[in-house]
């Protein structure tokens, strides 16, 4: 799997992006090969455009936030992926 592992200090944040197996957990620090990194901060983005895409086509899947940011830089092409789910209103239990 393909997704953004936060690094950097506290209110300092910066991602990785890297190849991970999907059991790992995003804070266990292990990944396989970072592909690339993201700073919303310095608005500073760096992608190894040629390994993301030989990993996609071994069969890697993306985050749902992963796949919106590739798409963005271009590296990928697509439809971005919305990522908050839809809201459907409560409905009030009907009284008898």
């Amino acid at each position: 799997m393909i997704r953004l592992q936060r690094v950097g200090r506290k209110h300092e944040t910066a991602f990785r992006l890297v190849l991970t197996d999907k059991r790992n957990s995003t804070k266990s620090g292990r990944y396989l090969k970072a592909l690339g990194s993201y700073d919303p901060r310095k608005e500073t983005q760096h992608f190894d455009a040629e390994n993301i895409k030989k990993a996609i086509s071994q069969g890697a899947k993306l985050s749902i936030t992963a796949n919106n940011l590739l798409i963005s830089n271009g590296i990928i092409e697509g439809a971005k992926i919305n990522a908050q789910p839809r809201r459907t209103p409560k409905q009030k239990a009907e009284k008898k």
